[in-house]
């Protein structure tokens, strides 16, 4: 009949898809809905359909009352066009995470670094090809995966971390760490936990305001070992907590040697790895031949000179060379798919997110064993600071020297006020400009401005944190410090 014609003729002007007949006339952004959707149908198994443990310790369950899953075609929607996801390094873990984030549903993206490609880079950051090095791995990685995955906006950002804000920093869903360095995770952890605010309940009881808390995932590799780690500030375990379980680095990832060198041990580690094959071919150098060691700290000692670096030394030069981190592609390829995964069950609340530490280790098999983190109530970044014991007849410069080698604190360039307890100026030590003005109180007693029990506010470049709070113990004069 005509309306069998009808719909013969209905057909002739529509286009297949997986999802039914698209007219011909429909508007451009329809057709791009239906072809996302056809593009991550494997995604949308995981936000349209809910399961018996969907809530079971998933996001929304940190919330009072909970937020259940949902499962929508919005969901699908939500990544692709509104969640945003900040990569933190653009190294060999870094590009892994922005192949998986992207084809994972994810359609705004930022990434930061602020390392150049070297030719080393190139056999395991996939990313990268010989035309790019020398120039920005934060650049060529979002040009790369913006151009192979369709719909996908990754944006640059060719900077050091501390050169954006934390307004830049509050506009994230989360904030997911491809770092090589306990520095910068401390910094980035310093400065989520900064950018919580609290509210009082009507009980009284002070608590995190759930809105401006940013979640870390944080990946790290080391030859065939690797963690994930996933953080909420000020509600989980934060990376500070933990400081003290981490010892003194002495290890130097393989990746970061050949970039713009930043310390001695960087030179060194040019000479030993970059320049040597060139100069030796593939004649292997013994690394306890006291020849070869001069060699390369003669080559480290020049490229030293050239970015004006200090510290390369020939006992320096043999403990550096004999000390390198293997960079494993397929180690990062594991890590950075399990920090990908946490990512997608945070954003879209379909699953259980990891609490919230997992340790993977490859070495002798396949092993990811699982535990969590407790929160530190003492903790410089979310809790209520330590207490620092020191004798009263200690100098100023050996507070400092303490604040530098306690492993809670790992301090480097301290400013110190005196909120309470003090005996005359309530500022100790200023950096900056005025710091001529305070160098006299380097040699002089702690008991002569503090008394026993005295309260400090000290901020510090490598910890972001709005301040640091330390109450000084003053030990008995026959006492360690």
């Amino acid at each position: 009949g005509r309306a069998s014609d009808g719909a013969k003729r209905g057909r002739r002007h529509a286009r297949p898809t997986r999802g039914g007949l698209l007219p011909r006339g429909c508007g451009r952004a329809a057709k791009q809905m239906v072809e996302e959707r056809e593009r991550f149908a494997h995604i949308s198994k995981l936000t349209t359909r809910t399961g018996p443990l969907a809530n079971a310790g998933n996001y929304g369950t940190l919330f009072e009352p909970s937020l259940p899953f949902e499962p929508s075609e919005m969901v699908l929607t939500f990544l692709r066009s509104h969640a945003r996801v900040l990569v933190v390094g653009a190294g060999g873990l870094g590009c892994e995470l922005l192949k998986d984030l992207a084809l994972s549903g994810f359609g705004k993206i930022d990434v930061i670094d602020m390392d150049t490609i070297d030719v080393s880079n190139l056999n395991r950051q996939f990313l990268f090809r010989k035309a790019d090095v020398g120039r920005p791995k934060a650049t060529v990685a979002a040009e790369f995966v913006s151009r192979r995955v369709q719909g996908v906006e990754v944006q640059a950002h060719y900077c050091p971390i501390q050169d954006k804000d934390a307004t830049w920093y509050q506009q994230f869903q989360v904030i997911v760490m491809g770092l090589d360095s306990i520095e910068a995770r401390r910094w980035l952890n310093a400065m989520a936990c900064s950018l919580v605010t609290f509210e009082t309940d009507a009980s009284g009881e002070r608590k995190p305001d759930l809105s401006t808390v940013i979640p870390l995932v944080d990946g790290g590799t080391e030859g065939f070992s690797g963690h994930v780690r996933v953080i909420y500030p000020c509600i989980s375990g934060c990376f500070e907590c933990t400081i003290d379980l981490f010892p003194p680095q002495q290890a130097v990832p393989l990746c970061t040697i050949a970039e713009t060198p930043r310390n001695a041990a960087h030179c060194i580690l040019y000479a030993h790895l970059v320049e040597a094959p060139k100069a030796f071919g593939d004649e292997k150098q013994d690394k306890d031949d006291p020849q070869y060691q001069a060699w390369v700290c003669q080559r480290a000692q020049q490229r030293a000179m050239q970015f004006d670096i200090a510290g390369v030394t020939l006992m320096h030069t043999q403990g550096v060379i004999k000390n390198i981190i293997p960079a494993i592609a397929s180690t990062n390829a594991i890590v950075a798919a399990a920090c990908s995964n946490e990512v997608f069950k945070i954003v879209t609340n379909s699953a259980a997110y990891l609490n919230n530490n997992l340790m993977y280790m490859g070495g002798q098999g396949v092993y990811a064993p699982t535990f969590e983190y407790q929160r530190n109530p003492s903790c410089i970044a979310c809790g209520a600071g330590i207490v620092l014991g020191i004798s009263p007849r200690a100098s100023l410069t050996l507070l400092m020297e303490a604040m530098a080698d306690d492993p809670r604190l790992r301090l480097k360039s301290p400013s110190i006020r005196i909120e309470s307890g003090a005996l005359g100026s309530s500022t100790l030590y200023m950096r900056g400009p005025l710091e001529s003005h305070f160098r006299s109180n380097l040699e002089a007693s702690i008991s002569s401005f503090v008394s026993d029990g005295a309260q400090l506010i000290v901020t510090d470049p490598a910890v972001p944190s709005p301040c640091i709070k330390v109450v000084l113990e003053f030990t008995k004069a026959d006492e360690p410090m």
